[in-house]
């Protein structure tokens, strides 16, 4: 068991690195299975989410190569089967890409249902399982288990999504690559990733348009082909590195952004009184004053992105005032409040709603991460705090953020990794 160990209290000073989008990353990945040829693709990046997929292609077939530390070749050529390893797949949510990808390739997948952070709720599928079905396929689910055939052809057709949805948009998006066909998607989500993958396969010769828009229009085409291809920046890495200078005070230059993606955050941290400065691919991110109550709500992107809800509820606990946060997109994930508690933080949840009232300053203590997200706000308040902070579940954490121990030490954070001995007692959980 690994644990994080935090004196808090250290403002943070200098430049750090963002690596690529873990989001993006988990949907191109299972996109390379639909590519005859090569696809060599940079700014991966290192996280265990990506790990796992890598180790799911290459178990499937797939050649890869190391180019360096976040280049990959990615072959998947010799690919011959549409059947993933189910252990492996469990452990994450990008697993039901591979439905997509394999349903276009093949015409058929066996994978299993998505695993992933635990916090609260279900992630339901139902709008992955009305598009495949509209597009012609079968779809069943048994002991966990997607199985999901296309007697004939993947057929285009429009596809009009009851809720906006991140994961279906996608998945529809991969199956529509390969089909016969248009395929129109309506209300489509709209977050950078998407933008992304979509730009990928066009890159290895789909056609893709609309993409960033509410519908998008795929032309199938007959086969895709290699290519090369460079991951976005990570938003959410981003705007956690911007939330815990926020938490901690001082000044950091925040490299290797797309300061657009980050307006949903950057004005809300401005209304916190955070300075906020926008630079060609860098932000500034400086605190000199008290934190200032604010209200948040969670919305599909273009508004503020539900992964950076637990940060800033955290950066809320000491500000000035009463905040009210709303979450519309994930509800059921405010999991986290309860850690918060035992450094002091004063939220009542109440549905989709959290009320905190400022507390000005936190205090350390022992506290679990309970999924990713949840897990950096815990590393924020621990920054933030005054004394030490002990933090366990960190396998989630390492699920999204990479090199993040060492990122923060070279801004000038008291963080240390520590490694226990593992607790025979203890039940197996779900790292996804």
């Amino acid at each position: 068991m690994t644990k994080y160990i935090i004196n808090g209290g250290k403002p943070l000073k200098g430049e750090v690195v963002v690596s690529g989008a873990k989001n993006a990353a988990v949907a191109i990945i299972p996109a390379a299975l639909m590519v005859n040829g090569v696809c060599r693709i940079e700014n991966i990046p290192q996280i265990s989410d990506v790990t796992m997929l890598l180790k799911i292609l290459e178990q499937m077939g797939a050649e890869i190569h190391t180019v360096n530390r976040h280049t990959m070749d990615i072959d998947c050529t010799g690919v011959k089967t549409s059947e993933a390893t189910f252990d492996m797949m469990r452990r994450i949510r990008a697993s039901y890409y591979l439905v997509g990808a394999l349903l276009g390739r093949f015409g058929r997948a066996k994978v299993a249902m998505p695993g992933g952070c635990n916090f609260g709720g279900v992630r339901p599928i139902d709008q992955h399982e009305k598009g495949f079905k509209a597009m012609g396929s079968t779809w069943d689910v048994k002991n966990g288990i997607i199985f999901a055939e296309t007697p004939g052809h993947l057929e285009g057709v429009s596809i009009y999504l009851d809720v906006v949805s991140v994961g279906a948009t996608i998945n529809i998006m991969l199956a529509a690559t390969l089909a016969e066909g248009r395929t129109i998607i309506e209300n489509a989500a709209k977050e950078p990733h998407i933008v992304d993958l979509a730009n990928f396969l066009n890159s290895m010769g789909a056609d893709i348009r609309g993409a960033g828009t509410n519908v998008i229009k795929i032309k199938g085409v007959g086969s895709l082909t290699g290519g090369f291809y460079s991951i976005i920046p990570d938003q959410i890495e981003a705007g956690t590195f911007m939330a815990a200078v926020a938490g901690t005070g001082g000044e950091v230059t925040i490299k290797n952004v797309i300061p657009k993606h980050l307006e949903c955050i950057s004005g809300k941290l401005r209304e916190m009184g955070v300075e906020v400065e926008d630079l060609e691919d860098a932000v500034i991110v400086r605190r000199k004053h008290q934190l200032l109550k604010t209200n948040v709500k969670a919305m599909p992107y273009p508004g503020f992105p539900t992964d950076m809800q637990p940060q800033i509820s955290t950066l809320l606990c000491m500000a000035d005032g009463t905040s009210v946060v709303t979450d519309d997109v994930w509800p059921d994930r405010y999991k986290y409040v309860d850690e918060l508690a035992k450094m002091g933080g004063q939220i009542q949840v109440s549905g989709r709603t959290a009320i905190i009232e400022g507390v000005g300053q936190l205090t350390g203590s022992p506290v679990k991460a309970g999924d990713l997200r949840a897990g950096a706000a815990l590393v924020i308040a621990g920054l933030s705090a005054s004394g030490t902070t002990e933090i366990e579940g960190v396998s989630y954490i390492e699920r999204g953020y990479e090199n993040l121990v060492e990122k923060l030490q070279s801004i000038g954070a008291d963080i240390t990794t520590v490694v226990l001995p593992d607790d025979p007692e203890m039940p197996e959980r779900d790292i996804g």
